[in-house]
């Protein structure tokens, strides 16, 4: 299953993606995580396609990471008058905290918490940004405002306030509730929606307790004032383009994605770009020019991975589309422009052993000319300070632990095998040298620079660099 690319490709699966030879057909186009969208679906459908998943990954003697992706709060209005409610540009209207209106000068908005934290000036989206509302004035229950984009609102329209900061957890019932479910499945990554605040990640990682990775999806403006913190608290992110696209102007959504990869690659954290890359998809077998630079672009700004969403869930064309986005990331990475844009991206070295070595391993496989780079981990750390130098030669993962390995299938130009626990120095290089001529990364005679903390099995102690020849 050698990929003949760096980035790597998520993938949702739905209803159009459930059976086990589309799933294994994705995964042969060039799938390395699958998404189980938790917003739709039953927890028998995502069950069945966990176990699929799985099963292919024994048939396959291949590690690929499962992503749950919780549902997170859902704002929204409650039942309207009639059904709907035309607003003209310039009227005025009030929302009350009430379930259902009795009368068309009312919106009835069942979320206290918008009640207490909104203030005039602030601004209200409805349905995606087609409506939007600015508060005049406020009490309780009641909010004024004026109408400054009209349009007919209808029943249960999603709601977002871009300039509001709620006291409201990411984590709802509902999500405690799947996420039980997913970790007792044994998912690998959970991403939280709604991700406001640092602290928001402290709850996170206390439910999930370290059984699978823990990612933030960056889709409100309150997360990017505090994304520093938010990173640092984070084991991966996704930038979901789709909310964050309508709570921030539309022309600020690029330079926000490359502020977050570039922080994301600094941190050494693991990044999606997600949310319309190749949205045509869903109805034809070709995407629109414009998508395909979309693509390219989330490669060049050096994103690990980027994320199919209804395209492979509900689309007509899934597996298409993953070969489609397959082809546009390996010739991105061809291209004679990639190298230097990433390479100009390139992180200052902190000065401790384990990053000085795992950059000193970027540096020497890349002027001796290393088919591989070999790196022993525990939990993964290793492969990621490598990662986030962004090196033209090849990472090999190998860690004892199952569920390391399917991490870094997430990770920039990391390939993860498990393998047996070295226990002393030459073990290592015999097995180094044994499982990249294994994984066809390296033939007799080439040479391989190998990254191990010793002593060994003690994580994050990376302070050993050996080149071999195989």
């Amino acid at each position: 299953m050698k990929r003949q690319r760096r980035a790597k490709i998520v993938a949702t699966l739905g209803p159009a993606s459930s059976d086990a030879d589309t799933i294994k057909r994705l995964f042969e186009a060039g799938v390395d995580v699958f998404r189980l969208n938790f917003s739709h679906g039953s927890k028998d459908d995502h069950r069945a396609r966990h176990d699929i998943i799985r099963a292919l990954e024994k048939e396959a003697n291949y590690p690929i990471a499962i992503l749950q992706d919780l549902q997170g709060p859902k704002i929204r209005l409650g039942a309207v008058k009639d059904g709907k409610i035309a607003l003209p540009t310039g009227s005025t209207i009030r929302l009350v905290l009430d379930k259902a209106a009795s009368d068309a000068q009312h919106l009835p908005l069942p979320h206290p918490e918008i009640f207490a934290a909104v203030m005039p000036g602030h601004n209200l989206l409805v349905d995606d940004g087609k409506v939007r509302l600015q508060v005049t004035g406020c009490t309780n229950d009641m909010i004024e405002a004026r109408v400054v984009t009209g349009g007919v609102v209808s029943d249960r329209k999603g709601v977002n306030l871009p300039d509001t900061v709620l006291d409201l957890s990411p984590i709802t019932a509902k999500d405690r509730e799947d996420l039980a479910f997913g970790l007792d499945l044994g998912v690998d990554w959970v991403a939280f929606s709604f991700v406001q605040r640092a602290s928001d990640l402290i709850e996170a990682h206390a439910l999930v307790g370290g059984r699978a990775g823990v990612m933030s999806k960056i889709e409100k403006p309150s997360a990017l004032t505090a994304i520093d913190d938010i990173i640092a608290l984070s084991d991966a992110v996704m930038v979901a383009r789709g909310d964050l696209g309508v709570e921030i102007p539309t022309e600020d959504v690029p330079g926000a994605q490359k502020d977050l990869v570039r922080l994301c690659r600094l941190a050494g954290k693991p990044v999606i770009i997600a949310t319309q890359m190749l949205e045509s998809m869903i109805l034809t077998p070709t995407p629109t020019r414009a998508e395909a630079s979309d693509v390219a672009t989330g490669i060049y700004d050096g994103a690990d991975a980027v994320m199919l969403s209804a395209e492979s869930a509900s689309g007509q064309f899934p597996v298409i589309a993953v070969e489609t986005m397959d082809r546009i990331i390996r010739r991105t990475e061809q291209h004679r422009s990639y190298r230097p844009i990433i390479e100009a991206l390139k992180p200052t070295i902190e000065p401790m052993p384990q990053h000085a070595v795992a950059a000193a391993a970027s540096e020497v496989a890349d002027v001796i000319g290393a088919s591989a780079i070999v790196a022993f981990t525990q939990k993964g750390t290793t492969a990621y300070r490598i990662a986030r130098q962004r090196s033209p030669v090849p990472i090999l993962g190998l860690t004892p632990e199952i569920s390391t390995a399917r991490r870094l299938a997430l990770l920039w130009g990391t390939y993860s095998i498990q393998c047996d626990e070295v226990g002393e120095y030459s073990q290592m290089v015999e097995q180094a040298a044994a499982q990249a001529l294994a994984a066809d990364y390296v033939k007799r005679g080439e040479k391989i620079v190998v990254v191990a903390g010793v002593p060994f099995g003690q994580a994050g102690s990376t302070n050993n660099l050996r080149v071999v020849a195989v």
